[in-house]
C-alpha cells in the first residue's frame, strides 16, 4: 500500500502539474499579464501550499525545526534540484526583469532570514513583517505587469477586453492545484514512510524526503513547464517559491507559533547559508547570456547531490565524512568558483565587443 500511494500520489502531481500550466498559460494571455508575474505569483504560490501546511501545523504542534528545515530544505532543493532538471530538459531562458529584481529580491531575503535567526528565534512580529512584505511584493508584480502588459496588447486608441475563457482558466487553475496538494499529500506520505522503512532518521527525512516531498508539486509543474515551452512560467515558478517560503511560510508559521519559531544551531551555521550560497550562484549562471544550460542544469543536480550526500554522512557520523568534507570546500567549491567567473567575464567581453 505504501508504494501504491507513491505511485498514486505521483501520478496525480503530474496531472495537477498539466492542469495548471495550462490554466496559467491562459491566465496570462487572458488578463494581460506576462507568464514570469503569473510563475512568480499564482503558480509558485500555489505549489508552496504544501510548504505553507507543513508550517503551520508544524507550529501549532510545537516543532518549529520541520518548519524551517522544510523551508530551506526546499529552497535549496528548488534551485539546484528543480532548475537543474529542467534546464537539462530545455535550456530555460531568463528575463531581465528577473534579473534586475526577483532573484537579487531571493537573495536579500536569504541574508535577512539569516540575520533574523542568529538570536535562534524568529518572533512573532518578524513574522508579521514578512507576511506584510509577501503583500506588498505580490501587489506591485501584479500592478507593474498589468499597466506595462495592458498597454502592449492593446490596439491604438483601444480599451483591452478581457476574453471570455478567463473562467474556465481559473478553474482550471484552481482544478490543476487541488489535484497537486492531493497527490503531493500521497506522495510525501509514501516516501517518508518508505525512508522510515530504510531506517533513515528524522533529521534527514525532514532534510530531504519532506522538503522533496513538499517541493514536488514545483518539481512537476516547472518540468511540465519547460516541456511545453513555457521556459518563463518554470523558473518563476522557482523564484517565486523561494520568495514565498520565507515571506509567506516562515511568515505565517511565526505567526501562529507561541513564542515564535526557535531556529537550531547546524540550520544557523550549515543549511541556511548552503540556501544562500545556492540563490547566489543563480547570479553569474543566469547572467551568462540570460539562458540556464543544459551544463549549467547539470552542475545544479551535481551540488544538490553533494549536499544531499552531506546530509547523509552528517547524519550517520561516517567515517568518510572529514574527507569528503575537506574536498568539496577545498577543491570542488573553488573550482567552481573559478569556472563561473570565467564564464561571466567572457560574457562581459562578448557583450562589450557586441558595442
Amino acid at each position: 500500500m505504501t508504494f501504491v500511494l507513491f505511485l498514486a500520489g505521483l501520478l496525480l502531481l503530474i496531472a495537477g502539474a498539466e492542469l495548471l500550466v495550462k490554466g496559467a498559460s491562459g491566465i496570462a494571455l487572458t488578463f494581460r499579464i506576462s507568464p514570469l508575474v503569473v510563475g512568480l505569483t499564482v503558480v509558485s504560490f500555489g505549489t508552496s501550499a504544501p510548504e505553507l501546511a507543513v508550517g503551520i501545523q508544524s507550529s501549532l504542534t510545537g516543532n518549529e525545526g520541520i518548519t524551517f528545515g522544510t523551508v530551506v530544505g526546499s529552497n535549496i532543493f528548488n534551485i539546484l534540484f528543480i532548475l537543474g532538471v529542467s534546464a537539462l530538459i530545455l535550456p530555460l531562458s531568463v528575463s531581465r526583469k528577473l534579473l534586475r529584481l526577483d532573484v537579487p529580491f531571493m537573495i536579500f531575503l536569504s541574508v535577512l532570514l539569516l540575520m533574523l535567526s542568529m538570536n535562534g528565534v524568529l518572533s512573532r512580529v518578524e513574522g508579521i513583517v514578512l507576511t506584510a512584505a509577501l503583500i506588498g511584493y505580490t501587489f506591485f508584480l501584479i500592478s507593474n505587469s498589468r499597466g506595462k502588459r495592458e498597454t502592449e496588447f492593446a490596439e491604438p486608441g483601444e480599451t483591452p477586453v478581457k476574453d471570455k475563457g478567463w473562467v474556465l482558466n481559473i478553474s482550471m487553475v484552481a482544478g490543476g492545484l487541488g489535484i497537486l496538494l492531493a497527490g503531493s499529500g500521497w506522495f510525501l506520505d509514501g516516501a517518508v514512510e518508505i525512508a522510515r522503512l530504510a531506517g533513515l532518521s528524522e533529521a534527514i527525512i525532514g532534510l530531504t524526503i519532506v522538503a522533496a516531498g513538499t517541493s514536488m508539486p514545483e518539481v512537476v509543474t516547472s518540468v511540465m513547464a519547460a516541456i511545453r515551452g513555457e521556459r518563463e512560467i518554470a523558473v518563476g515558478n522557482v523564484v517565486g517559491s523561494n520568495i514565498f517560503n520565507i515571506l509567506g511560510v516562515l511568515g505565517i508559521s511565526a505567526m501562529f507559533a507561541a513564542d515564535g519559531l526557535n531556529v537550531s544551531e547546524p540550520m544557523i551555521r550549515f543549511d541556511i547559508p548552503v540556501m544562500i550560497a545556492a540563490a547566489l550562484a543563480c547570479l553569474p549562471i543566469f547572467f551568462t547570456g540570460g539562458v540556464i544550460s543544459r551544463g549549467e542544469g547539470l552542475l545544479f543536480l551535481g551540488f544538490y547531490t553533494a549536499y544531499t550526500f552531506y546530509l547523509i554522512l552528517a547524519a550517520t557520523q561516517h567515517d568518510s565524512l572529514p574527507v569528503f568534507s575537506a574536498v568539496m570546500l577545498w577543491f570542488v567549491i573553488p573550482f567552481t568558483v573559478i569556472i563561473l567567473a570565467i564564464v561571466v567575464y567572457q560574457q562581459i567581453i562578448s557583450e562589450k565587443r557586441k558595442l
